[in-house]
């Protein structure tokens, strides 16, 4: 494979078919595991949900998240269940 093939490659101007990728996995010395797993649908509606909010508006969303999740945290502890 020439230089520019895999400049073209390596900067997504071209997709190389799936065979290829494995030949090229292979030749750096790797194997390449492919597996289907369950769509997580909620990462893809968290990820379209940030594609229109700004860097600041993500990290708000993230913290708001986190003190959900301690105060959730808290409160199983609290009660007595499972931390």
């Amino acid at each position: 494979m020439s230089q520019s093939e895999v400049a073209r490659i390596e900067s997504g101007v071209v997709s190389p078919p799936f065979e290829r990728v494995v030949r090229l996995v292979r030749a750096c010395g790797f194997d390449l595991s492919v597996r289907l797993v369950p769509l997580d649908e909620d990462a893809f509606t968290l990820a379209e949900q940030n594609r229109g909010r700004t860097p600041d508006e993500r990290l708000d969303a993230l913290l708001a998240g986190l003190e959900v999740y301690e105060a959730g945290r808290a409160a199983r502890t609290a009660g007595g269940g499972d931390a």
